[in-house]
């Protein structure tokens, strides 16, 4: 039997960086997004508590699944084991680009 994958997710959100884990990651029925279940987080044992991960726990404390715009995505890993999930602020200017789809329901980027 094989084991359950682990994934990391990178994502922004409002001049943030998100870092979560979850073990479960697919391409939503809704177009241009991806869900994510089964949110991971750290052991409440550790004697160190991360402010970033404690502010994503409370984020996504009552959330079943999340749905993530595709270009909201950095990136995607799946991985060994989960690691601290966290939150950065995004350091830059003033200037935000605006979010858009280079492809799209009957059109091909590849004939355009």
């Amino acid at each position: 039997m094989s084991e359950v994958p682990v994934f990391r997710v990178i994502f922004m959100n409002q001049n943030e960086v998100f870092e979560i884990y979850a073990r479960q990651i697919y391409q939503s029925e809704m177009f241009g997004f991806i869900e994510v279940e089964e949110f991971m987080f750290g052991e409440r044992s550790q004697v160190v508590v991360d402010p970033s991960e404690e502010r994503l726990k409370a984020q996504f404390s009552d959330v079943k699944r999340t749905y993530i715009p595709m270009h909201s995505i950095i990136r995607i890993d799946e991985v060994e084991k989960e690691g601290v999930g966290k939150v950065t602020d995004v350091k830059g200017g003033n200037v935000a680009s605006f979010p858009g789809f280079s492809y799209g329901p009957g059109r091909n980027p590849r004939k355009d």
